[in-house]
């Protein structure tokens, strides 16, 4: 458990709640309560939101470098073949095929 967390059980967790209760009354807590938990699923949201953001750019860059990597290979055997073709035309005499 995080050192911190630690801290509020027990008597620490009891006094704060008294505390609370002290200065907001019993019918703010509901309402304190309510708006705890609309900002906990807003920032639920927002942090998935930024997860799937990042999945989808770490997606996207993949998919970029694959594709980079197939236009590379292409181009390789492209040239490869062109190297190939320049090498046998250069082994025919006078455009005879042997």
């Amino acid at each position: 458990m995080h050192p911190t967390l630690a801290m509020l059980d027990g008597p620490v967790f009891w006094a704060i709640l008294a505390v609370a209760l002290l200065l907001f009354g019993g019918s703010k807590i509901p309402e304190l309560a309510r708006g705890l938990g609309k900002a906990k699923r807003e920032f639920k949201k927002a942090s998935e939101e930024v997860e799937n953001e990042i999945n989808n750019a770490t997606v996207e860059d993949d998919l970029r470098k694959q594709r980079l990597k197939q236009i590379e290979e292409e181009e390789r055997a492209r040239i490869r073949a062109r190297i190939e073709e320049e090498e046998r035309a250069k082994h025919k005499p006078n455009g005879n095929q042997n």
